[in-house]
């Protein structure tokens, strides 16, 4: 047998080998991307949650009453918003606290944000 015989082209083995690891790496970026868009979804439903506690805040501060129910359901259809009011204690004794929770389900995770702030009892309009 001759020992300088070259061999041209691609070996069937090779061209798996090579087959096998692009297909890994597709696969990998696939995981990837998926897990990228899973996280995006979860960071705007924690977007939305904060803008509308934080305005029923703002519009309690300058309008002394909450956003109407149908005017929160319009702005954020996937969000649910409870205020809870109650007496400031301690230092704050003569404020009211005003606790605003947001809650959005996204995906298989529930999103819950919680704001709150101390108005005088004329802000809050009682």
């Amino acid at each position: 047998m001759n020992k300088n015989v070259k061999y041209n082209g691609f070996l069937l083995t090779e061209m798996i080998v090579s087959l096998a690891v692009l297909i890994t790496i597709l696969a990998c970026m696939a995981l990837g991307l998926k897990t990228f868009r899973e996280l995006n979804r979860y960071q705007l439903a924690r977007q939305r949650c904060i803008a509308a506690a934080g305005a029923q805040l703002d519009s309690i501060a300058a309008t002394g009453r909450q956003i109407s129910e149908e005017d929160s359901k319009r702005l954020w259809p996937t969000t649910a918003i409870e205020i809870n009011k109650s007496d400031g204690t301690g230092r704050w004794e003569g404020l009211k606290l005003v606790r605003v929770k947001a809650t959005a389900k996204e995906m298989r995770k529930d999103v819950t944000i919680e704001l709150a702030r101390y108005f005088t009892p004329e802000e809050t309009g009682q």
